[in-house]
């Protein structure tokens, strides 16, 4: 059986983690965005979950953000997963575990929730990642996660592409592709979740400049990963074109440039026997037309 393609170079993502640690506090909107909608779907289950993992703690913006809040009393034991050591080492409260979202230190049916914050758009074996988390779960145990969509900095994709064309004549991968809505709920219904959910919420944010924009995304240790990345940065040139092509599509009235981001969150559970089921079809005791009250025609 062939592995799944590599895409990401994950010793390179924990060294851009680990120099992003104290840019957190400037650049982290994004992750308290994500957060946020992980707890609002929280808040709306009634369960007691007795050992929890934050799969990519990152600065523990999970942990910090259910503190004191009727989520955290569902939670007995919060464990906190990351890639980088020394992110780890920042954190105290819940316990830290140095860690990789590829493969998972679990054994089957141990978790009763598993979150991830923004963490799974760099893993290379996405269903792999998800097959994990369904084992490590025990039945009737919830999976929420989120990552980039694909509307993500569309406009700085097509900017930087088509400045390095002009400039070079030729462009390298310089954003990371992402996943789309439909293909995600495909994917949870395919790595065997229950009841699988997704929601997408698009983010407008507005930058006084292009360079501004990438300084952050560099601080949220969201710069290129890519294993195919290219070798030869962005030039002096290539920046400015890009930048007065940024400024010409996307400006507003202002002068201020918009960045799009795609925050896509997913939910599924293990499945149980207690779980409601869809019936078979033809298992219908009583026909629409007479649930409705209406004759039945021809058409």
């Amino acid at each position: 059986m062939s592995l799944p393609p590599r895409l990401f170079d994950r010793s390179l993502l924990a060294h851009r983690l680990d120099r992003a640690a104290g840019g957190f506090t400037q650049a982290h909107f994004l992750r308290e965005r994500a957060v946020e909608d992980l707890i609002e779907t929280l808040s709306a289950i009634n369960r007691q979950f007795d050992v929890a993992l934050d799969m990519a703690a990152r600065d523990g913006a999970f942990g910090r953000a259910i503190a004191g809040t009727p989520v955290a009393d569902k939670i007995d034991m919060l464990i906190e997963g990351e890639l980088s050591e020394r992110l780890s080492a920042q954190q105290s409260g819940s316990a830290r575990l140095v860690m990789d979202e590829e493969a998972l230190p679990f054994g089957d049916d141990s978790l009763n929730l598993v979150v991830n914050a923004l963490g799974l758009h760099t893993v290379n074996d996405l269903p792999g990642v998800l097959v994990q988390v369904r084992r490590a779960l025990k039945p009737d145990g919830l999976f929420i996660g989120s990552l980039f969509g694909g509307e993500t900095l569309t406009e700085l994709r097509a900017c930087l592409m088509e400045a390095e064309l002009e400039v070079r004549g030729g462009y390298g991968p310089r954003i990371a592709p992402f996943a789309e809505s439909p293909d995600l709920i495909d994917l949870l219904k395919r790595t065997g979740f229950s009841m699988p959910v997704v929601d997408s919420d698009r983010v407008s944010v507005s930058y006084e400049h292009p360079l501004r924009l990438m300084a952050d995304l560099r601080l949220m240790g969201e710069s290129n990963i890519l294993l195919k990345r290219p070798r030869k940065g962005l030039n002096r040139a290539i920046l400015e074109k890009a930048s007065a092509l940024y400024f010409g599509r996307h400006a507003d009235a202002e002068g201020r440039i918009t960045a799009t981001f795609e925050i896509i969150t997913l939910s599924g559970w293990k499945a149980h026997d207690s779980q409601q089921k869809p019936l078979r079809p033809g298992s219908a005791k009583m026909r629409l037309a007479d649930a409705l009250g209406v004759k039945e025609g021809k058409l």
